[in-house]
């Protein structure tokens, strides 16, 4: 989440015990929000535990670079598993200058190549790519030994992430990287336009709507 979004530790246990009293067989990983690992390692670790023992969560998410590589390491330290997100970070957003595609010159590679083969080392479980090239997902992928999820990172990586508004076609706009799947947001659109037309005619609600006799 990033750092434009109200999003808080509890908000994220909260929608986690959500997901897993629904969850059967799926692998939980809980993203932790802006906030509550960039303060302290101890604060990290507390809010990762949160996440763990409050939400559910069987893992967690973080953005990741160098800056962070310590409480990763503590955090993993707990037994707690890690995802680390790498390439465009959104709750850098601002300091990335934007919505900006990262790994796009040979300093931005080989710093990413460097920091997923710490990760990997480290015993991260898995490395989230966003926004990058698919050349560098390709490197990165066939580099280290744990499992690349993509995010618009082309179709090398190991796994890939789709939000599910994208792919039912319910957002405003959409990225160069999302397939849409249905067009929800034109058929909601309809539906509620023709639910005023009708309230606006008398059209509805009509007898058939009614439980008179």
């Amino acid at each position: 989440h990033d750092t434009t979004l109200p999003v808080t530790l509890d908000d994220i246990i909260y929608h986690t015990k959500a997901v897993v009293r629904g969850n059967s067989n799926s692998f939980i990983v809980a993203d932790m929000p802006f906030l509550s690992y960039q303060i302290s390692t101890e604060h990290a670790k507390e809010s990762a535990g949160r996440l763990i023992k409050e939400g559910g969560a069987h893992g967690v998410k973080l953005e990741v670079g160098f800056q962070q590589l310590d409480t990763v390491k503590a955090i993993l330290g707990m037994g707690v598993p890690v995802m680390a997100h790498l390439g465009f970070t959104p709750q850098s957003v601002h300091q990335l200058g934007g919505y900006r595609i990262q790994g796009r010159n040979d300093a931005q590679v080989q710093s990413m190549i460097e920091l997923a083969t710490a990760l990997d080392q480290m015993g991260c479980f898995s490395v989230l790519l966003e926004l990058v090239p698919s050349t560098v997902s390709q490197k990165i992928t066939e580099i280290i030994t744990i499992p690349t999820i993509g995010i618009g990172a082309g179709p090398h990586c190991n796994g890939q992430v789709l939000v599910t508004q994208d792919l039912w076609g319910m957002s405003q706009k959409t990225p160069r990287f999302v397939k849409k799947y249905a067009g929800l947001r034109k058929e909601m659109s309809n539906a509620v336009s023709s639910y005023i037309k009708d309230l606006e005619t008398a059209q509805f609600p009509t007898q058939d709507h009614c439980y008179d006799p």
